[in-house]
């Protein structure tokens, strides 16, 4: 029971970490954009037009942005570490069901007692 455990703790680490590595290969940008675009569609709506470039305009997408690449990022993490369980579950469920399959020595062994 503990090597299944171990087993889908390695596969959600993993996992985890593939996610990680696809978000910095290809979910930088994307969650740059996302930000940035997303607050401009914010206030735009809360100010009812086209907006000057002030400074609170500014920090208001640099915030946007930040929270932009936050959330591709745990999303990419989380959804690395679900396809990493899974594949943590899978690998030890091929593992159980090879290691159960008695030989065919200890299967003639059993026949003869």
């Amino acid at each position: 029971m503990k090597a299944r455990k171990d087993m889908v703790r390695m596969g959600t680490k993993v996992g985890a970490a593939f996610g990680a590595i696809g978000f910095l290969l290809v979910g930088l940008i994307p969650g740059f954009y996302f930000g940035s675009y997303g607050t401009l569609v914010l206030l735009n709506h809360l100010f009812g037009g086209p907006l000057e470039a002030t400074v609170l305009v500014r920090v208001a997408i640099a915030v946007g942005i930040i929270l932009g690449i936050a959330c591709v990022a745990s999303v990419s993490i989380v959804v690395g570490a679900v396809v990493g369980t899974i594949a943590g579950y899978a690998s030890e469920a091929v593992t159980n069901a090879v290691s159960a399959k008695p030989s065919s020595e200890e299967h003639a062994s059993a026949e003869v007692k």
